[in-house]
């Protein structure tokens, strides 16, 4: 009998990437157990399992319009700051064509909105919870005050509203915003609790690249759907999911004018990986990732994006005759290649003309600063027969209680972060800092990885090198893998800035 371990193994040797090896099915935390902290408890065994995922079925490729999630307009602009008002709800959604699924939303939008925000000036955003459980908002990326953070602990119960406050006292970036309740962070972003933040600046602004309406937020993602449109969420479930959205639609078509486009690419999936490329290997040029802009463009064919990582990309798509259609490709699995490397698909509809270009500098980044300490931090999944499968961070599990790193302000320190796992993908997201990766596995980061990130991956086996300055603010802010199953189930530890 071929097994999931042997699977994982064959695709590992022939470079397939990223396969997940758990079958453990356990249902959402109740919400007492979130706000005190506790883990999940056993596999719940009467959970009837809904079957293959009825997506491909029910949503025919490259027929549905992708849609652009819709700009949030501030409730005020006084006192020098911008105020949000978003509400979390149960809301149905049109997902596949012809059906309504219910779904988690801010503002009653799948995915959520796009908040646009200048650096130097404040955001307030006052969430209100309308959901039955308790949720947390974190900025993923922003440099926030602790209290802002959006932290696994800092919950905002059901029917309470909370206002957080993002200075943005940072450079632009490409941000999103997504619930961080501990062990119902899983099920609370797959079922759509996630949005978008773009901070821009001077430096940005005054560079020529393509803007407006050929700026476009795409955020990617995997599901799974019963026979009645209905999402199904099961814990720690990559092989089932195997219907491809972006933003919320199943392989949607995407109308282009035969110009530069600027892609903002995002990968908002709890557990898949990414790896994207036009299906004909024309040039993607790289413009910047979590932390906004490169330095310079990086050309290349493939674009990989863990979960939780972004990407900026400009795509020209004058190089194509006015209807002349290309796919965006996947090459990573688990799942059939028919339909989990198929991600969207450009149609090229009309000249226009374009000013736009990408200029061969697009910044300047500080140099790397001397660090005053050296950490190794361990990512391990680790099961045992008829036990919940865990989590661990330097062989814990997260403890709300417990300081796993004391940080001195204002210093910089590197971390070697691996992935103890042989046969099991992770990655890795520190709060509140943007960091530089030094090495991974032992050389030079790739031209992709030579700016500001937040997120980082880890294939298995995998070592990075990074370098992050701890000089924004004092207080406890989490770090973890960013797939958010794993950090359910433990896989998350918290440093202490002091």
């Amino acid at each position: 009998m071929v097994t999931r371990r042997r699977m994982i193994g064959a695709a590992l040797a022939t470079g397939g990437g990223v396969l997940l090896m758990r079958t453990t099915l356990r249902p959402a935390a109740p919400a007492a157990a979130a706000a005190e902290g506790h883990d999940h408890g056993s596999p719940d065994p009467a959970a009837a399992d809904p079957g293959p995922d009825a997506g491909p079925a029910l949503a025919p490729k490259f027929t549905t319009a992708m849609p652009v999630p819709p700009v949030l307009a501030p409730v005020s602009t006084d006192g020098g700051a911008d105020t949000y008002a978003i509400t979390m709800l149960r809301a149905s959604a049109r997902i596949l064509p012809g059906h309504r699924t219910d779904v988690l939303t801010y503002n009653g939008s799948f995915p959520g909105p796009v908040i646009r925000a200048r650096s130097g000036r404040p955001v307030r955003v006052r969430q209100t919870n309308l959901l039955d459980d308790p949720v947390s908002v974190h900025l993923h990326g922003a440099r926030v005050p602790a209290d802002s953070d959006g932290g696994p602990m800092n919950l905002i119960a059901a029917g309470r509203t909370r206002t957080y406050t993002y200075p943005n006292d940072q450079a632009h970036a490409s941000l999103w915003f997504h619930d961080h309740a501990h062990h119902l962070e899983s099920e609370h972003v797959y079922r759509g609790l996630a949005g978008t933040y773009l901070i821009t600046d001077a430096t940005e602004a005054a560079l020529p690249l393509p803007a407006g309406q050929y700026d476009l937020p795409i955020a990617l993602r995997d599901a799974r759907f019963d026979q009645d449109a209905n999402l199904v969420y099961r814990m720690d479930d990559p092989f089932n999911r195997t219907t491809i959205l972006a933003n919320g639609r199943p392989w949607p078509k995407v109308d282009v004018a035969a110009r530069k486009y600027r892609l903002r690419l995002l990968n908002s999936s709890n557990l898949r990986f990414f790896s994207l490329r036009l299906a004909d290997g024309g040039p993607l040029t790289q413009i910047g990732s979590d932390g906004g802009l490169l330095e310079r463009p990086h050309v290349t064919d493939t674009v990989d994006l863990s979960p939780g990582e972004r990407a900026d990309v400009v795509v020209d798509f004058s190089r194509y005759p006015v209807g002349t259609s290309v796919a965006l490709t996947n090459s990573m699995p688990p799942g059939p290649a028919e339909h989990v490397g198929q991600v969207l698909r450009f149609d090229v509809t009309r000249p226009a003309h374009d000013p736009s270009s990408v200029p061969a500098r697009l910044r300047t980044l500080p140099p790397v600063a001397a660090a005053v300490r050296e950490r190794t931090v361990v990512l391990e999944y680790q099961e045992s027969p008829g036990a919940a499968p865990l989590g661990l961070i330097d062989g814990k599990v997260y403890d709300p209680a417990r300081v796993d790193a004391q940080v001195a302000f204002g210093t910089s320190e590197i971390w070697t972060v691996v992935n103890a796992n042989k046969d099991v993908p992770h990655n890795f997201h520190l709060h509140l800092v943007q960091f530089r990766v030094l090495a991974r596995n032992g050389a030079a980061p790739s031209p992709a990885e030579s700016g500001l990130k937040d997120t980082v991956r880890l294939l298995p086996g995998e070592g990075v090198r990074l370098q992050a300055v701890f000089d924004a603010y004092r207080g406890r802010y989490p770090y973890h893998c960013h797939l958010l199953d794993h950090s359910a189930m433990g896989m998350m530890a918290q440093m202490e800035i002091t």
